[in-house]
């Protein structure tokens, strides 16, 4: 199963709501959330819309005063107190430190003191805690990954608390590093797309990027945006389906191995640079240790990417390290068929990805990013989540 977000004509909070509850969420599972994190009344209320001539599900937020401007910290208690399933305390959680840590990165301040003058009110907290509520259910009914497209941001100038500012504003264009995006559709006004609410709930709860994957559709939802602008569709879509044949199967794909022998890099930059290869959309990077000419020791750096993105790779290995050089050769990749399940630790759903050949199980592992979120939430020591999460996956291949 695959839920994927086209996010081509932009994404805030209030549409992503829209479109979850187009595809199948239901109002009381978002609404519950919401009532459960605020501390004032918080209303969700749903109409149906048109834009650009197509029916779609606008969410308003009714909220009777969210000028009150809260920080990272304060948020993270609202959070912590709320009666929340832990899965979507996790997912918030993790939205939220996002936004932190662009907005402490763009205004050059500590995560924990930042102010947030969008997030920090109570519409923009009922934003976020909704849409986790909302993609826990659906992941919990379909399945994932979840697949997000390239994302529209806009162009021009937005008013905003510290004045005119550029679109992309900096906190989008911070939470957005790595990640395919472009100005938007053609023919598009100059207005901002994307608001950093949108932004961080992509890049939290995205598994991957990219168009859509092969499934056939079981469920729609189409969000729609506060303005009709004409030019497009001010829509968000949510498709939930499985794959063809019921399992994640990809044929063999053509990718890049460019690679770099290194002999002068400071091994402490090392991770560094792994991590920002991976960003820049790097399917994989690894280092293996070599002798070079006169018996210096050194490094092969490798980096596994798409076509499409190795310029990107490039960039990152010529800025980040020593190397004056690169060479590169295509491979290919055959990947077993694949399929994302979820096992239950602790009343908590936990992603498991399965890998079959001839229609047999052969792997089934823990998501780690879920593993140790669920550890933190609960307190519990990571191992001991993992071999419970993974002694209930064995069940899987029966």
């Amino acid at each position: 199963m695959s839920l994927w977000v086209d996010a081509t004509a932009g994404a805030s909070g209030d549409m992503l709501l829209g479109a979850l509850l187009g595809a199948g969420a239901p109002m009381e599972v978002l609404q519950g959330a919401v009532h459960a994190v605020s501390p004032e009344p918080v209303t969700l209320r749903v109409e149906g819309v048109h834009r650009a001539g197509l029916a779609a599900t606008r969410c308003h937020v009714e909220v009777a005063d969210s000028s009150t401007h809260r920080t990272w910290r304060d948020v993270r208690r609202l959070l912590a107190a709320a009666d929340l399933h832990a899965s979507v305390r996790v997912a918030a959680l993790g939205v939220f430190a996002r936004l932190a840590e662009a907005e402490a990165a763009v205004h050059g301040q500590e995560a924990d003191d930042v102010a947030f003058h969008e997030v920090g009110a109570l519409d923009s907290i009922a934003d976020v805690v909704g849409v986790c509520a909302g993609l826990t259910h659906l992941l919990a009914v379909h399945g994932g990954p979840v697949v997000v497209s390239p994302v529209a941001v806009g162009s021009g100038r937005v008013g905003a608390a510290h004045g005119s500012l550029p679109v992309p504003v900096p906190a989008v264009v911070e939470l957005l590093g790595g990640v395919p995006s472009y100005a938007g559709p053609a023919g598009a006004p100059p207005t901002e797309l994307c608001t950093p609410t949108g932004a961080a709930l992509l890049v939290a709860l995205a598994d991957d990027w990219g168009p859509q994957p092969a499934m056939a559709v079981a469920a729609v939802g189409v969000g729609a945006g506060g303005r009709d602008p004409g030019t497009h569709a001010n829509v968000v879509r949510v498709l939930a389906g499985a794959a063809p044949g019921g399992a994640e199967h990809q044929d063999a794909e053509q990718e890049l191995v460019v690679e770099a022998n290194v002999d002068d890099l400071d091994p402490r930059l090392w991770p560094g640079v792994l991590e920002a290869l991976l960003a820049a959309g790097a399917a994989d990077a690894w280092l293996t240790p070599i002798t070079m000419k006169k018996g210096r020791p050194a490094h092969t750096l490798s980096v596994l990417v798409r076509p499409g993105l190795a310029e990107r790779v490039r960039a990152v290995v010529f800025a980040q390290t020593s190397t004056i050089g690169l060479r590169e050769h295509a491979v290919t990749k055959r990947p077993l068929e694949r399929e994302v399940a979820a096992v239950e630790v602790d009343g908590v759903p936990v992603r498991v990805k399965v890998s079959r050949h001839g229609g047999h199980v052969v792997t089934a592992q823990p998501e780690w990013d879920d593993v140790a979120a669920l550890a933190q939430a609960t307190g519990r020591p990571a191992r001991d989540v993992l071999a419970e999460a993974q002694a209930a996956a064995r069940s899987l291949g029966e």
